[in-house]
């Protein structure tokens, strides 16, 4: 069974594009886990999704290891590499000569294989094999990628041998035409038997690193050999009682969870959907309007800034910010002090998964005056505008959320051996930027549990839309008990932390919106497109059956095993 909605009792994959959803179900039905299922349906993405993943780009990835009674978090984001210049800000010219400054040092394969060396079951090259016979035999171009190849045409014509790719006699390719990709499949087939070292250490990393200089940017083969992607705790959080697990630092999972509480102490939660509901609304739009201010002080690589991103999705947080979801609106939402929670102690059932921990606060101020440091025009840049997400769960209740992205579309613009190299360099700014980190992002990997088993596993693609939406269609389908695809189909509100302006998707009844303007908002209208969130997500029915759910906004699929 496979579509927009898809139901079983074994295995799920959801994800952003039918044939990489194809690939990691037909790896769960040759005996592969949900780790197996998640490495191949991101290795397929990297050929079927190229504008918006890819093994030039990097991520983040949430496990659940059912018999283990194990949660692990794996980063592998782009990351800054060793020249000094990664510690200055980006210079103000633009264009071809600088395409590559934007370029971060790309985590995709390490993360991809890190993962796999864990928790596989199946070996590398039969785990890789449904990507490399789409690069090599072609897939058939979907509308939405013929729209990005148009939307980006200026970035894709930068390297002449993409463009023949891409834009064929000048144009975007056609839905329906075949793109075959032959230097992408010889290089997954090089990773395939050779590993990271294929990626990392070899002949291409060396045209890599040659390539980016040329276009104005900063990685060395240094770098490249250098690379290594990190264990991490998750972020943990009981609510409405699951145990919530995040995406820790430099990631964005502290955000939706403190969204997730903060909904619980508005009451909005024990309302039913607020698609016609004004005062739920309202508060829905407030609460994300101050998680994204304490998203937005409170960021950075932990391993070089201390970052109390516990201290944000402790309850006791969220009941020291309650009282700002009904204090009178102002234009700007200042942060709160996560720190204040930073040592609380953990929940019961957190206790257990051992969760992330902030490091020791910087004892000389330097990183509180900078934290302090948050207006309209010092924020990260978005880590891109689109991204992909996928959500799988196997027979046995294993799970894996997984985000990853090349930044914009088609990342930096700057393409190597078959491989678009990512934009993400430029997430860094006044409060984050130096050597040798991963950059800044508000990929949100999430899952939930009840008892120790998987309820829920979800995300989102799409910048500063991603935090917002994980959490509307959360609430929305374990609090209001909405299908999974009437959640995700469901309208979304997107307000920032530093207006009053709020983005409204068509739906809504208008009751809502004069709810919005009476609660002091100003409601924008925006048409739902690929860049409210692409959420994908899997949900686990008390009974065992597995609902995939597939963002009606993107090309996304959800298939069974």
């Amino acid at each position: 069974m496979a579509g927009k909605r898809a139901e079983g009792r074994t295995g799920m994959v959801s994800a952003s594009q039918q044939d990489a959803a194809q690939a990691g179900a037909s790896i769960l039905r040759q005996g592969g886990n949900a780790v197996d299922a998640a490495v191949a349906t991101a290795f397929a993405l990297s050929v079927v999704d190229p504008s918006q993943t890819g093994l030039g780009g990097g991520g983040a990835a949430t496990v659940w290891m059912v018999k283990e009674q194990r949660a692990d978090h794996l980063s592998f984001y782009g990351r800054s590499g060793e020249r000094p210049e990664w510690a200055q800000p980006e210079p103000a010219a633009t264009g071809e000569d600088q395409a590559g400054r934007g370029t971060a040092v790309p985590g995709m394969v390490s993360g991809l294989l890190t993962l796999h060396a864990k928790y596989g079951a199946l070996p590398l090259p039969q785990v890789m094999a449904p990507a490399t016979r789409l690069a090599r035999e072609g897939f058939i171009v979907s509308p939405l990628l013929s729209r990005t190849i148009a939307s980006a045409a200026s970035r894709v014509k930068l390297e002449p041998r993409a463009a023949a790719l891409f834009m064929p006699d000048g144009q975007p390719l056609r839905p329906g035409e075949r793109l075959v990709q032959p230097e992408l499949a010889a290089l997954l087939d090089l990773i395939a038997m050779a590993g990271a070292d294929a990626f990392y250490r070899s002949a291409f990393a060396e045209r890599l690193a040659y390539h980016v200089q040329s276009r104005g940017g900063l990685i060395t083969l240094a770098d490249m050999d250098a690379y290594r992607s990190t264990w991490m705790r998750p972020l943990c959080t009981t609510w409405r009682g699951y145990t919530v697990l995040g995406a820790p630092p430099p990631m964005g999972g502290a955000v939706v969870l403190e969204m997730l509480h903060l909904a619980e102490q508005s009451g909005l939660t024990r309302n039913a959907s607020y698609t016609d509901q004004p005062a739920t609304a309202a508060s829905f739009a407030q609460l994300i309007r101050l998680a994204q201010a304490d998203g937005q002080r409170w960021r950075g690589d932990p391993a070089v800034r201390p970052v109390p991103s516990n201290g944000m999705v402790h309850g006791t947080f969220a009941a020291s910010r309650a009282a700002l979801l009904t204090a009178p609106l102002t234009d700007t939402v200042r942060a709160g002090d996560a720190w204040s929670a930073a040592n609380a102690p953990v929940d019961g059932a957190c206790a257990a998964i051992e969760p992330y921990r902030a490091p020791p606060r910087a004892d000389d101020g330097a990183a509180s005056r900078r934290d302090d440091v948050m207006t309209s025009t010092d924020t990260p840049r978005p880590d891109s505008s689109f991204t992909s997400h996928l959500s799988v769960v196997d027979a046995a209740g294993n799970a894996v959320a997984m985000t990853t992205t090349v930044g914009v579309l088609f990342g930096s613009g700057v393409w190597t051996d078959g491989v678009w190299l990512n934009s993400v360099g430029r997430n860094f700014d006044a409060a984050t930027r130096g050597t040798n980190r991963y950059s800044n992002s508000t990929m949100s990997p999430t899952m939930l549990l009840e008892n120790g088993r998987v309820r829920l596993v979800v995300g989102a693609a799409g910048s500063q839309y991603i935090q917002p939406a994980t959490a509307q269609v959360t609430v929305r389908m374990l609090a209001f008990g909405e299908d999974p695809a009437m959640a995700l189909a469901a309208p979304r509100l997107h307000p920032t932390w530093s207006s009053r302006d709020v983005e409204v998707e068509p739906g809504f009844t208008a009751s809502v919106y004069q709810g919005l303007v009476a609660r002091g908002f100003r409601p924008v209208s925006r048409v739902a497109d690929i860049q409210f969130g692409g959420v994908h997500a899997v949900l686990v029915t008390p009974d065992g059956r597995r609902i995939g759910a597939a963002d009606p906004r993107r090309d996304g699929f959800a298939v069974a095993q």
